[in-house]
């Protein structure tokens, strides 16, 4: 190789190229060539990983190219513009060598920040695959949290590298946090709302959650640091800042162990008399109904004397908390109890009026009687 170089100066200096020069097209010629030869390493590193089950390898080598390939050309400009100082000094090129350091701790932060990220993906994604259960919301925030600590440790790094003080950076933080404080409070609100939601964990992304303070309603599609994205039933996004999670009250109905079925069905006053056995044969048939939860309460109770008709309720629990699957169960259900009470003789009520007309006294007059 080092045979190969003089080969090729000794032939740029017959042509009457300076050496300087030559030099330069050197190092710029060797730096395509070994960003050539990493970019083939890398790409059959990758289809070698690909057909492995380890999600580790796979976000190692699928996010070390580009930053690398940054990497290498850094260093080689930072070699060719040395050689070109070196004949031709110049006050621009000694901003060269910070922008250098500078360069490649942004490399190695580029890196780790997408190695983070792919293999938060790839976790993800493998568990999946395998149908295992885990809780997508730590899986983002512990992601997050490792992305925002690599950035803020490449930042003061390079800060040091500048020549800066950190601890002095640091102390300036303390002296304007209040500053900070006042004209972000908003942003630092929602920041800590979706701390406080990462934390407790009201809910978790694939959840349907719902407000009575507010008109939210939906599947909670990402939480992220400064707002929530909740998909509406109507497939309307919400963008909810976090800090409206600490003032409000939000329902999770996608963490219920059960649905609830309870209905008032009133039957006619004329078969009051039947009243008894239908409540006896309603219950006897929801406490052998397969989607029905024999261990919750269970209720069927005369419950009214209502305007036109005897009321009786039902309360129930079904095993489902699938949405259809309950109305399904739910819509079984009173269809028996429709039958029930058809089987019996007996109709459910609806409104009416009866009006009681005296003797002696003709329909057209009671009614008039009744007008004035």
């Amino acid at each position: 190789m080092e045979s190969a170089i003089q080969l090729l100066n000794s032939m740029l200096m017959s042509l009457g190229v300076e050496a300087w020069v030559a030099e330069v097209f050197i190092i710029v010629f060797l730096t395509l060539v070994v960003n050539f030869v990493q970019r083939r390493i890398v790409k059959r590193l990758g289809a070698r990983v690909r057909r492995t089950p380890n999600p580790w390898d796979d976000a190692l080598v699928g996010s070390i190219d580009r930053p690398l390939t940054v990497l290498i050309w850094i260093v080689g400009l930072a070699f060719a513009v040395k050689i070109i100082q070196d004949v031709k000094p110049a006050a621009i090129f000694e901003a060269v060598w910070p922008i250098r350091d500078v360069g490649v701790i942004a490399c190695m932060a580029w890196f780790l920040t997408r190695f983070i990220q792919r293999a938060e993906n790839n976790i993800a994604a493998s568990k999946e695959a395998r149908g295992e259960t885990y809780d997508r919301t730590t899986l983002d925030a512990i992601g997050k949290l490792l992305r925002l600590s690599v950035i803020i440790t490449a930042a003061l790094v390079a800060l040091q590298t500048l020549g800066y003080s950190v601890s002095g950076v640091l102390a300036f933080g303390g002296i304007g946090g209040l500053a900070v404080g006042l004209a972000a409070r908003e942003m630092l609100a929602n920041f800590f709302g979706g701390l406080m939601v990462y934390m407790d964990r009201p809910f978790a992304v694939g959840d349907w959650v719902r407000s009575p303070d507010r008109d939210i309603e939906g599947t909670v599609e990402k939480i992220g640091w400064r707002l929530t994205v909740i998909r509406a039933f109507d497939s309307r996004p919400l963008y909810v800042p976090n800090a409206t999670f600490t003032s409000i009250a939000v329902q999770n109905p996608s963490r219920m162990h059960n649905r609830r079925i309870y209905e008032t069905i009133g039957v006619r006053y004329d078969d009051a008399s039947k009243m008894e056995d239908i409540l006896k044969e309603v219950k006897q048939m929801i406490g052998n109904h397969p989607g029905i939860d024999t261990n919750k309460t269970l209720m069927v109770n005369f419950n009214a004397f209502g305007a036109s008709s005897l009321d009786f309720f039902i309360y129930c629990m079904t095993k489902t908390t699938a949405w259809a699957e309950y109305h399904a169960v739910k819509q079984d259900v009173l269809f028996k109890v429709f039958e029930i009470i058809d089987q019996h003789g007996a109709e459910i009520a609806f409104p009416t009026r009866t009006i009681h007309v005296p003797e002696g006294i003709s329909a057209p007059q009671s009614m008039e009687a009744q007008a004035a």
